[in-house]
């Protein structure tokens, strides 16, 4: 898995790529609480490029939006179509909000 966080305007866009599994859902974890500590609190994941995201990527993305939630927000950008599932699945596509793109995510902001 890889990460690459970069900021646009005043929102912190993550990019994410690769597997999100129980063996380094935790370094995604690390990587959203320490943006969030920062004082960033307007965030984008992107996850176009992620093939696959275990129940243990997601408990991170939650635990994210919920320390972010009441002065920020997590929204999501083009999660793939095996992603997308798996958050249906999970009743996370209620809870986050979901863009096919990347410009549509940060510009909903």
């Amino acid at each position: 898995m890889n990460i690459n966080i970069s900021n646009q305007k005043n929102i912190t866009l993550v990019e994410v790529s690769g597997r999100i599994d129980s063996s380094n859902a935790n370094q995604l974890g690390e990587a959203l609480s320490s943006q969030i500590d920062d004082g960033h609190k307007q965030m984008v994941l992107d996850l176009a490029q992620v093939d696959y995201m275990s129940s243990a990527g997601l408990r991170e993305i939650v635990s994210a939006l919920k320390k972010v939630r009441g002065s920020g927000d997590l929204r999501l950008a083009q999660p793939s179509v095996r992603v997308r599932e798996v958050l249906e699945m999970a009743g996370l596509d209620t809870i986050f909000q979901i863009f096919e793109s990347q410009d549509k995510a940060l510009g909903s902001y």
